[in-house]
């Protein structure tokens, strides 16, 4: 019998010419001997899965998938779309194909256009790790001046910083308490923590400074009561990582506001809210 960690069919078609039986790891068999027949085909190479998520999840392909997910209703042709998310024209392409393989765009004359936004992000938010830098700090103040002085102080300094996780689902959506303030700041935040005078701490923080990984986590990013937050779709992805049940508010504003965007299929801006209250 013939035993190898994925065999494709064309392997298996010559292992039944030969009369020999053969498994692999993927869950593919012909065993014959005896009374006893089983066959299972079908199942894919796992490790070429394994290739295709990492590729299409990279950061630079990241860039793309953003661009997708903020107008999944729009055509776009390869070009226009390396230029939108600033990756190579090679990059664009092979997100591409990495979609299409998975049945999620539609080609038009046009261009081509995303057609499972939410079937992507889901996949996307199962491989997505917090690659950023984290500074846990402790404020004395509410959350809510943390977050406006963290504003002001990007404005002051001209730092590129938004909002993200509970901070920015607040902003978008009220619909949950929550005492961390956290936000994507570009620039020192040895500066900040001097002038917001925050403690560091290894445990119990209420501010969180995340270093961008990539510049593309601001891409769709909006202003809602004055404060920079990132697009619905980023803030997403950092609440599937961040905790303290983070995980139900991401299903709340995918519900509340990614569905309704994507029907509606455009990025204006949303109508201001009302920040959630903080305890």
């Amino acid at each position: 019998m013939s035993r190898g960690p994925y065999l494709s069919p064309a392997a298996g078609d010559i292992c039944l010419r030969d009369g020999v039986g053969y498994q692999d790891l993927a869950g593919n068999c012909r065993l014959a001997f005896g009374s006893v027949f089983i066959e299972r085909q079908g199942f894919p190479n796992p490790e070429s899965q394994r290739r295709d998520l990492r590729s299409l999840y990279s950061p630079k392909a990241e860039r793309a998938l953003r661009v997708l997910l903020a107008e999944p209703r729009r055509p776009w042709r390869m070009q226009a779309l390396a230029e939108e998310a600033r990756v190579s024209l090679g990059q664009a392409a092979n997100v591409k194909k990495l979609l299409a393989d998975r049945e999620w765009i539609e080609v038009t004359p046009e261009g081509f256009l995303l057609r499972e936004p939410e079937a992507l992000l889901r996949e996307w938010a199962g491989q997505y790790r917090q690659r950023s830098e984290i500074h846990e700090c402790f404020s004395l103040l509410p959350v809510s001046e943390i977050e406006r002085r963290l504003m002001e102080l990007s404005a002051a300094q001209r730092v590129r910083a938004a909002l993200t996780e509970f901070s920015a689902a607040g902003c978008l959506a009220p619909f949950v308490r929550y005492q961390r303030a956290t936000a994507y700041w570009e620039g020192d935040r040895d500066s900040v923590v001097r002038s917001l005078e925050l403690k560091r701490v290894p445990s119990g923080s209420n501010v969180r400074l995340l270093a961008p990984y990539d510049e593309g986590v601001f891409y769709g990013g909006m202003i809602i009561d004055g404060l920079p937050i990132v697009s619905p779709h980023q803030a997403y992805l950092d609440l599937q990582r961040a905790g303290l049940r983070s995980e139900e508010a991401a299903e709340e504003l995918l519900a509340r506001v990614l569905r309704r965007r994507w029907r509606e299929g455009t990025r204006a801006a949303m109508r201001p809210r009302k920040p959630v209250a903080r305890r």
